[in-house]
């Protein structure tokens, strides 16, 4: 969600606290602020809407300083205006923090009391207010910030500048990643490493509860006991390359030509071709012991987890449930003894999933993540680590990162299905040739990207739009319905094709189109049935099907996009794409803002 960054230079900090901030844009963002300590003031500039604003505010009135911190704002509490914007500052203290305090109205009711006054209606000034309340009592900032910590609920990474110290910034996190880099006679914070990218690649992923003093020669770092403690330090290895678009007029559109790499990086992982086998990372547990799996995510992951239930199920005869994380704790789930917990998330950050994870692990579960951050929390939190290795994904709309996703579910649900003796050597041996066949797959289906951007002129204009499909192509019904939402505004909604005739069929007109997911194969003439029922009310079809599918099914249709024939098992991973390049291709056909949509986040790291 929120992106920071601190610097203690050497040097002038303004203009790499501002490129900082734009390696962040992709977290979602809707203002921008930066502040400078120099010559004992806390200089803030600040501007609502794009970074470009805040950039224009600091050419009309310049600031200085060889130590600052900076915050990209995704609104929470209070509107995304100048005033609400951060940093947050008092005459002491100015501070940028990523997170909710959950206690903040009692918090701020009593600073009220005692005098404070506040600028915003943001949660954040509170932590501000207490922090300059001890310092202005003669705390020094460590002991300020030791004091004011144990006060807060809920979640945050806090970047701290004071105004009496232009050699140090203080930094917090609990719920909220926070990682601190080293330089040469300099330090930095920030909300991940590639926003530190440029700057160095040497940096230490703060753990839960962590606080950390950074100065020009280094990082003191503390525990939640207030205990020094020594956290490693690694190589980052983002790039600057990570966040550029290249040829490509878009991050989304580039991610979406990425997954053929990245799917045969992920798969390489998974998948011995000598042998023909799939392999996990070693792990000291039994997976065949496993007697249930639950599933947790949110959005495209939680598509993901709905994909891989058709797959443990079938082929591993797993059951399996599955869940939203932000539901999950709160219907108080019955947890097996002797489950599996499986949790999916692209940047292993996410707030709601994180804390389902945590609930799993007290009940005794054991913890599987897939994840594409393996040094996120959830990665460090896990049992068992699958990584994807689908590389930065700077679009909101996560594309490259759900394939991937897919990738690792599949090649799990064979291993699972082995372990259980579900599947033969000879079949093993099959799976592996069909997910390795799964590169080829997507770049045939990319192959169909004119033509899909040559008839997305004919979904731009409408209001709604239904999406279609049986089994496995459910959820990517679901998802490509998502995707459509999140970038071109239109409503659209996924429907498992056998429930239009239990109400969603009274919608149908001919101005509402409908996008079929059927790929031909045992569920093919159902679906085609339930698409016969739409085009009788005057439904305008958009078939996605193999040549055999179109060539029975394809006359009369609004539009049919051509997919080649592949396994029903990496179906799912093929047919993402078009609905991708659908929901692309109408975004910019609406002239919309495709890598950053309205009010959206890439890592929601509040619940």
């Amino acid at each position: 969600m929120c992106g920071i960054i601190g610097i203690v230079g050497k040097e002038q900090v303004a203009d790499r606290l501002v490129d900082g901030l734009r390696r962040m844009e992709y977290r979602g963002y809707d203002s921008a602020g930066i502040c400078l300590v120099e010559d004992d003031q806390l200089v803030r500039r600040r501007a609502e809407g794009k970074l470009n604003n805040l950039v224009l505010e600091l050419v009309r009135h310049p600031a200085e300083g060889l130590i600052g911190i900076a915050h990209t704002r995704w609104a929470t509490h209070g509107a995304p205006t100048t005033s609400n914007a951060h940093p947050h500052a008092t005459g002491e203290v100015a501070l940028v923090h990523n997170g909710i305090i959950e206690n903040f109205k009692p918090l701020r009711d009593a600073l009220i009391a005692r005098g404070r006054v506040f600028e915003s209606e943001t949660d954040t000034e509170v932590v501000a207010h207490l922090v300059s309340e001890q310092v202005e009592a003669g705390l020094s900032p460590q002991d300020a910030v030791k004091a004011v910590l144990p006060t807060l609920r809920g979640a945050f990474a806090l970047a701290i500048a004071f105004r009496q110290h232009d050699d140090m910034l203080i930094g917090a996190r609990l719920g909220s990643p926070l990682v601190v880099g080293y330089g040469e006679g300099e330090t930095y914070l920030g909300s991940d490493a590639l926003a530190l990218a440029p700057l160095t690649q040497r940096i230490t992923y703060l753990e839960e509860g962590d606080w950390v003093v950074i100065t020009r020669e280094g990082a003191a770092i503390y525990d939640v006991n207030d205990q020094p403690v020594t956290r490693p330090i690694v190589a980052s290895g983002a790039t600057a390359a990570a966040i550029e678009k290249g040829e490509f007029r878009h991050f989304m559109q580039k991610e979406i030509f990425e997954q053929p790499t990245v799917v045969a990086q992920t798969l390489r992982s998974y998948l011995r071709r000598i042998d023909q086998t799939v392999a996990l990372p070693q792990i000291d547990f039994d997976l065949s012991s496993i007697s249930r799996v639950t599933i947790v995510a949110c959005g495209t992951s939680f598509y993901a987890g709905m994909v891989a239930k058709y797959w443990f199920e079938q082929f591993a005869r797993l059951p399996v449930d599955i869940d939203v994380a932000s539901e999950f704790r709160y219907r108080d789930p019955v947890l097996e003894p002797g489950g599996l917990a499986l949790f999916i998330s692209q940047s292993g950050e996410t707030a709601d999933t994180l804390a389902a994870l945590r609930h799993c692990k007290a009940e005794g579960q054991t913890i599987a993540v897939v994840v594409n951050v393996p040094t996120s929390s959830m990665a460090r939190e896990a049992d068992l680590l699958l990584p994807t290795h689908a590389g930065p994904e700077i679009g909101v709309a996560s594309t490259k990162a759900f394939t991937c996703q897919l990738a690792v579910l599949a090649a799990l649900a064979a291993h699972l299905a082995v372990k259980r003796g579900r599947l033969s050597r000879e079949e093993e041996a099959d799976i592996v040739n069909q997910l390795a066949e799964t590169p080829a797959a997507l770049n045939a289906a990319l192959a169909h990207d004119d033509e899909i951007a040559a008839m997305a002129h004919l979904i731009a204009p409408a209001r709604d739009v239904l999406y279609l499909g049986r089994g496995p192509d459910y959820p990517l019904a679901l998802e490509g319905a998502l995707k459509l939402k999140e970038i071109s505004y239109i409503h659209a909604e996924g429907y498992a094709s056998g429930e239009m005739k239990h109400g969603p069929i009274a919608l149908i007109d001919e101005a509402v189109p409908v996008i079929v997911l059927a790929p031909s194969g045992p569920l093919f003439e159902k679906t085609v049935s339930n698409m016969q029922e739409v085009r009788a009310r005057g439904g305008k079809v958009v078939l996605i099907s193999d040549a055999a599918g179109i060539e029975e099914a394809g006359e009369g249709c609004l539009a049919t996009i051509e997919m080649p024939k592949v396994h029903p098992l990496i179906a799912p991973l093929v047919y993402a794409v078009p609905v991708q390049l659908l929901a692309y291709h109408v975004a910019v056909a609406k002239g919309t803002d495709v890598d950053q949509p309205r009010n959206l986040a890439k890592s929601v790291t509040v619940e």
